[in-house]
């Protein structure tokens, strides 16, 4: 398994153990990822670090100062 972090501008969008599917967008030379319908954004990926899978479990919600992070777990 393959945890990966997202940035939730605010709360209540998506729950622990929610399914979640996300879509890939490709840069001139990263990677990004936005979990579906826009709830949360990844930061940038290099080809070799690609998250594979489509659909992930979120596992964890955190409030920070900067923001609300969200994690979720895809397979490998």
């Amino acid at each position: 398994m393959r945890q990966e972090r997202f940035k939730m501008e605010r709360p209540g969008l998506v729950n622990i153990g929610d399914k979640v599917k996300i879509s890939e967008f490709q840069s001139y030379m990263n990677y990004s990822y936005i979990i579906e319908p826009a709830v949360a954004m990844s930061g940038c990926y290099k080809n070799a670090d690609r998250i594979k899978a489509k659909e992930g479990i979120v596992t964890n919600i955190e409030h920070t100062p900067q923001g609300y992070y969200v994690t979720a777990e895809f397979e490998a």
